[in-house]
């Protein structure tokens, strides 16, 4: 059986950015942003993804990374558009053109890793009794869009997670912006949201902010400044943050893989695409924080 460190189920995506009447495609999603922030950081990654044969050449990027991917038959490829209304990362609006096939629980291959991070993108993409079957095995990490985020026709947003008090309380490591995290908590108070989360029972709480990052671990909350030159590269914020922070946390403390995660992710939101540094720019970029 292959050991991973971390095994990231999700969408790559083909995307449309709209910044400044400029109009740019781009492969995204979670399951491409996250995998190379964390293979840049050392870790061992898997991805299982689902897309159209037509489009799967876009995987090489990932397989030229070292990164192992399995990529299951879909009828379609996920596609979304994002219209980026001012420089704040966290106002946009967001269009769903198409949708891969979702996962299901016999999707997941016979590996074993240290973290199963489940990085969906919209509601019923991963079923939350994956959650369960899980975690039994080791940690899981979770992204809070994948249980918040609804496109019906062209009508988009968020609605709270029902299931939550009972899968919640599986997940090791959960991840959610500070939009995510109000519709979940009714809160706008991004530490009191993290404190909420953490007592339904999520063990690390990360909110991402447009100018930081916050995580909650049941004793006090850690924060790190987002600080990029420019926001050239600010689609895949949160999931290259969340991916940096779990990666450095096998060996370093909560505070200190906050600050790498900042500062990773500071680096890639001044260049268009996926984290293209090393550990050492990282860890100089730290010093600035």
């Amino acid at each position: 059986m292959s050991t991973y460190d971390l095994l990231i189920i999700g969408h790559v995506t083909r995307d449309i950015q709209e910044y400044q009447g400029k109009r740019t495609k781009f492969t995204g999603g979670a399951a491409f942003f996250s995998p190379i922030a964390a293979s840049r950081s050392k870790a061992k990654v898997c991805v299982v993804t689902k897309m159209a044969e037509e489009h799967q050449g876009v995987l090489d990027i990932l397989r030229n990374e070292g990164i192992d991917v399995i990529c299951l038959p879909s009828s379609r490829t996920t596609s979304i558009e994002n219209t980026f209304i001012s420089d704040d990362v966290d106002k946009r609006r967001v269009r769903l053109l198409s949708q891969a096939d979702p996962f299901t629980i016999d999707d997941l291959p016979d590996v074993s890793a240290r973290i199963y991070d489940l990085a969906g993108l919209f509601i019923g993409e991963i079923p939350p009794e994956m959650i369960a079957h899980l975690a039994p095995k080791g940690p899981v990490a979770l992204d809070m869009q994948a249980m918040l985020r609804y496109s019906e026709g062209e009508k988009f947003g968020f609605r709270d997670w029902p299931e939550k008090r009972e899968y919640l309380p599986m997940v090791t490591y959960l991840k959610a912006d500070s939009q995510e995290s109000e519709v979940c908590t009714g809160t706008a108070d991004r530490e009191r949201a993290a404190r909420i989360l953490f007592d339904l029972g999520a063990k690390e709480v990360m909110i991402t902010h447009a100018s930081e990052v916050i995580v909650y671990d049941g004793r006090r909350i850690y924060r790190a400044p987002f600080n990029p030159a420019n926001l050239s590269g600010r689609n895949g914020r949160g999931d290259t943050c969340f991916a940096s922070y779990m990666t450095w946390r096998f060996e370093h403390d909560v505070e200190e893989s906050v600050r790498y995660a900042a500062a990773l992710t500071s680096i890639k939101m001044e260049k268009f695409g996926p984290f293209s540094g090393t550990i050492q720019d990282v860890l100089t970029r730290m010093q600035t924080l």
